[in-house]
């Protein structure tokens, strides 16, 4: 018998299938540019290699640095801080 395998998306493929329109990243989505400080969303788009972990979805972080063409990102989970490196593309600003 085989093992179960437990990556990233197990069990998860359809609440990301949902919101998931891949015609929808254009040229706009691949050259955003962020200051540091910046307050911003982390929401996942477009190819799944290299998008955060489905549980940093929708949280709200500031920009710390930019590293080649992704950013730096600290995000408070209930009362510790995480920093993701993130592509830009999975940035939105947050109001």
């Amino acid at each position: 018998m085989t093992k179960r395998s437990h990556g990233l998306f197990v069990g998860k493929t359809r609440h990301l299938s949902r919101h998931h329109v891949p015609s929808q990243l254009s040229v706009r989505t691949f050259i955003k540019s962020f200051k540091v400080g910046d307050q911003v969303a982390v929401v996942p788009k477009g190819n799944f290699r290299d998008i955060p972990h489905p549980r940093y979805r929708g949280k709200i972080g500031t920009v710390l640095e930019q590293r080649g063409s992704a950013y730096v990102v600290k995000v408070k989970i209930m009362s510790a801080y995480r920093t993701l490196i993130v592509p830009a593309r999975h940035l939105e600003k947050a109001n």
